[in-house]
């Protein structure tokens, strides 16, 4: 990566420099499907921009990652290649009022899901490509000037393989010489400009509303095409246009809609307009719940906000990256509650994503959500959950707080006034203030400029009657920040848990008093943040937490129940309550859980708990003791249920024994049945990986389920059941594809760490934790950015829960001080998950 980065500094300076009024690119993809190496390494990439000179100075440079340039050429003067271009830049000196500039080159297809991506179908042979550019990696495909706030419009023109389909952002068609030409595009920024090409399975439907008629496509693979539910994806996307239609004001800006389903891709999906781009995954080969639906309703809600929140506005760096990615994360819930079938979907926000959140607000590396973004290698690892989730949260928040008509109404003159230009924090606030009349200014020092999370506690006194004298709620943190935020009072009734009374309120300072709620009855729960209006911890006082613990499960309403899931669990990784008391209350209460999203996260929790926090000593017994919940709950579930699917899943993850293995191998040939379970491919697959994993299921083995399942993701789940086989040969074979080779793709990287990292071998990966910190930082200067984050983070040796190994991690950071800031990142945030593994585990050795 050396070169590669891009500083603030050097971005603000080219910005005072030049303005750009167009680009041609002229993209030739027939080498694509040649048969050697070399003629599918690179495809030729001819760039023309249209630039003005509005600042001092003459000279500046283009960007450009690519293998070579076969020419440049400035105002009609040709220029060196071999003495401007360095792998990286472009230097161009002597410019104009008035620029043309022409590179010819030979760009690189990409197997790290970056750039222009070659994917070749293992169950047809059939060549697919995409492109993914965010934060900078559209000079791997043309040379251009990669900063957001230099946007231009663009006019593409691709030459492809005979048979194939080419699409981009704007609407094209294919000419008689057989090359596809591409509509002029408004003016957009470098990394939402996209290519997709293949022979893609295509489907059409139109979004119409008055004059205006939108064109909608969506596309696949073609062996993908008998999985593919087009019809749901195309009613997800007209109610949010109808949604966005009806409250923005701003008809949507980008002539068609296409949305692609890409294989080997690194993201959930990417905004580029007209022509959104999705990981295929949300593609279900199989039976999934309706959490899976949901998600994938989200994403899509997600990329369309966008078309308005990024596209048409855009941050001017990356400092300002929520003003896109926390409005598009509030907007996919907000829209999915409110358009959609998934009614519920503030519940999975408030389990699933706000703790995404919590857990990256606790890192070191916390960051406020107007973030300090020096250069590329920042702007890329903060894509995280404060920039996400807790953005999404703090809106949400603010929703509360301004109220939803004034940021509608706030959201409505945002587009008006800065439609296609480039925005920072102060022109949002501006217009909150115009439409709320509030203090935006001090409400976003307290939220968006300023680190970490809040823990809210009540404090109740009672009279002798049992009645509530004063309810308080106290808050700790480093920051205190105004909560607009509801506490609820529940109690038990009839074997149900009921909210009787509610009282929201501005909680301010350390100390706040709920005087709505002096004089009511004797609650049995307490619940701070009820309606999830504010983003903060959840504490509990004793009475309240020991109901809990005897009667989560009764709470009849399905938000608040979420609620207090995340709060025992953020409990739990605080050391505040021992993770073995934590799987008490998953074994007790799972089963009646009727959220399914939420269910999925207590097991995901549940599953961490015993890995992670629990007392080493005591993880083998809490190991069996999900394994035994769960195939209790799998053998009463309604038979067919997705509950049924989820706790056979569970339990295929927890599986120990011999006897559960038995089961598993019985399923999987048919001897054994349970009524209503439906083990498809995908199901097969997770119950065979247990197998692998304990060694009953050997190489051959995992070759046959391969040969009933010779696809890409078969492929995927091959390579991952491999490399979690329990020995050393197989370790260092996957160790060395992983780390000492480049040959594997973005997704078999991502399959081998997975496969390789297994909380059941401990012992046997342990003498890779030396290897590892010897390894990382020559791997982060010789593998891409997306790479070199797969690895470090899915290779630390987290797993080696012990002093030892926070010893070493200590050690590499004061040997490595000149490291790059990113490297560095990752191993401090990885360094503090371990470290507060090892105050859970302390916790919980307490309560043995």
């Amino acid at each position: 990566m050396p070169g590669e980065n891009l500083s603030r500094d050097e971005a603000q300076e080219r910005a005072a420099l030049l303005s750009v009024d167009g680009y041609e690119v002229v993209l030739d993809l027939r080498s694509a499907v040649g048969d050697s190496d070399e003629a599918v390494r690179t495809f030729r990439s001819e760039t023309t921009i249209r630039f003005r000179r509005t600042g001092d100075g003459t000279s500046t440079f283009v960007d450009l990652i690519a293998p070579s340039v076969d020419a440049v050429t400035l105002n009609g003067r040709s220029l060196d290649p071999a003495v401007v271009f360095d792998g990286s830049r472009i230097a161009l000196d002597g410019l104009a009022d008035e620029n043309t500039l022409v590179v010819d080159a030979r760009c690189a297809y990409s197997r790290t899901g970056e750039g222009m991506h070659r994917f070749v179908d293992p169950e047809d042979g059939e060549v697919y490509l995409y492109t993914q550019y965010e934060p900078a990696d559209a000079r791997r495909v043309y040379a251009n000037f990669e900063q957001p706030d230099l946007k231009a419009p663009y006019r593409f023109s691709v030459t492809a393989p005979d048979g194939w389909t080419v699409w981009s952002n704007g609407a094209g068609e294919q000419d008689a010489e057989g090359v596809w030409r591409f509509a002029e595009t408004a003016p957009i920024s470098t990394y939402i400009t996209c290519v997709v090409a293949g022979p893609y399975h295509y489907v059409t439907d139109s979004y119409t509303r008055g004059d205006l008629e939108i064109p909608l496509g969506a596309m696949c693979r073609k062996s993908l095409a008998k999985h593919f539910d087009a019809d749901d994806v195309f009613l997800i996307t007209k109610q949010g246009f109808d949604f966005f239609h009806d409250n923005f004001d701003y008809p949507y800006p980008f002539g068609k809609y296409d949305q692609a389903f890409v294989p080997e891709y690194n993201l959930g999906a990417m905004e580029n307009p007209g022509m959104v781009t999705f990981r295929e995954e949300y593609i279900y080969r199989g039976k999934v719940t309706q959490a899976a639906y949901e998600a994938r309703a989200n994403v899509i809600l997600h990329e369309m906000a966008h078309m308005w929140f990024g596209d048409l506005v855009t941050m001017v760096w990356w400092d300002d990256l929520w003003l896109k990615e926390s409005f598009a994360d509030f907007m996919g819930s907000f829209v999915n509650a409110e358009a959609t079938r998934f009614t519920n979907s503030w519940v999975t926000f408030a389990n699933n994503r706000k703790s995404w959140a919590y857990r990256a607000d606790q890192l070191p590396s916390t960051h406020p959500i107007t973030a300090d973004i020096r250069d590329l290698e920042d702007a890329k690892l903060n894509f995280d959950g404060i920039t996400y989730a807790k953005g999404a949260s703090v809106l949400k928040q603010l929703v509360a707080y301004a109220g939803r008509d004034a940021f509608l109404e706030g959201a409505r003159r945002y587009f008006k006034r800065h439609a296609y230009g480039n925005t920072r924090l102060a022109d949002l606030l501006s217009i909150l203030e115009e439409t709320s009349g509030r203090d935006m200014r001090t409400w976003a020092k307290s939220w968006l400029q300023t680190s970490g999370v809040n823990a809210l506690t009540p404090a109740v006194t009672y009279d002798a009657e049992g009645r509530i004298t004063e309810l308080a709620v106290v808050q700790e943190g480093d920051e205190l920040r105004p909560h607009r935020a509801a506490v609820g009072l529940y109690r038990l009734s009839g074997g149900e848990l009921v909210r009787y009374a509610r009282a929201e309120a501005d909680i301010t300072g350390v100390r706040t008093v709920i005087a709505d709620l002096t004089g009511q009855e004797k609650p049995d729960l307490v619940l701070v943040n009820d309606d999830d209006l504010t983003y903060c911890k959840v504490r509990f006082d004793e009475r309240s937490l020991a109901t809990l613990r005897a009667h989560l499960g009764d709470i009849t309403d399905p938000l608040a129940r979420a609620l207090c899931w995340s709060a025992l669990w953020n409990l739990t990784r605080d050391g505040l309550m021992p993770a073995r008391d934590f799987v008490a209350v998953a074994l007790a209460f799972a089963g009646r859980e009727t959220d399914i999203g939420v269910l999925q996260m207590v097991h995901a929790w549940t599953k961490s708990a015993v890995t992670l926090y629990a007392a080493p000593e005591w993880r083998e017994r809490g190991g069996r003791l999900l394994a035994e919940g769960g195939l209790s709950e799998l053998r009463v579930a309604e038979p067919g249920s997705e509950h049924q699917l989820t706790w056979a899943r569970f339990f295929a993850a927890t599986a120990s024994t011999d006897a559960d293995f038995q089961l598993l191998e019985g399923l999987l040939d048919g001897t054994a049945k349970i009524d209503g379970l439906d083990v498809d491919q995908e199901l097969r697959w997770a119950l065979l990986s247990p197998l692998a994993v304990h060694g009953r299921a050997d190489e051959a083995r995992i070759g046959e389920e391969l040969a009933l399942d010779d696809t890409a993701t078969g492929k995927r789940h091959q390579v991952r059941l491999l490399a979690s086989r329990p020995s050393a040969a197989v370790k260092a074979q996957a160790w060395a594809q992983v780390v000492e080779s480049d040959t594997l793709s973005n997704a078999l990287v991502e399959a081998t760490i997975a496969g390789f990292v297994q909380p059941s071998q401990r012992e046997l990966i342990a003498p890779y934790a030396e290897k590892y910190f010897a390894a990382i930082e020559r791997l982060w200067a010789e593998r891409s950015i997306q790479i070199g984050m797969d690895v470090v983070r899915g290779l630390f040796p987290g797993l080696q829960d012990d002093e030892a190994t926070l010893t070493a991690t200590d050690a590499w950071l004061s040997a490595h001080e000149s490291a790059a800031p990113a490297l560095r990142r990752l191993v401090l945030e990885a360094r503090d998950d371990l470290a507060r593994a090892l105050r859970a585990q302390a916790c919980d050795r307490l309560a043995a």
